[in-house]
């Protein structure tokens, strides 16, 4: 069955002096204030789209390859996984580098750097992000 989320912002203001909120509909996790400076400059306790990009990649990631190791026999005992999405004011996000480290029992590291990057290629959130260059460091604990 498919499902929908939703998320919405409210900006006031142009762009570099403005700011907004953005409110988590589905969850009802609450809101989070975003503005350009929290976005080309320091955070400042305010989150950016490329935050928001970065948590919904890593927790995808984490999912895929959780499970892909459990259809290999090798489930995990826990994954970290960071993602850092740079943005590049007047070009974009420039890039996104996913690292994972991996508590796996019964697997060894050549096995799980390739089922990192199965999981790279085939987590939801990677597929959607295709025209961004995606690159991956994946070790175990």
């Amino acid at each position: 069955m498919a499902t929908t989320r939703t998320a919405h912002t409210v900006w006031e203001g142009n762009l570099l002096h403005g700011s907004g909120v953005v409110t988590f509909d589905s969850s009802g996790i609450g809101e989070q204030p975003v503005s350009w400076p929290s976005r080309a400059e320091q955070a400042n306790g305010k989150t950016s789209p490329e935050e928001l990009i970065a948590a919904a990649h890593s927790s995808c990631f984490s999912m895929a390859l959780s499970n892909g190791l459990a259809n290999a026999g090798t489930p995990p005992t826990r994954l970290r996984t960071k993602a850092d999405v740079t943005f590049q004011p007047g070009e974009g996000i420039t890039g996104i580098h996913l690292t994972v480290e991996g508590t796996v029992p019964g697997i060894d590291n050549d096995a799980f750097v390739a089922a990192a990057e199965e999981a790279k290629k085939n987590c939801p959130v990677s597929q959607a992000l295709a025209g961004t260059r995606i690159t991956l460091d994946a070790k175990l604990a």
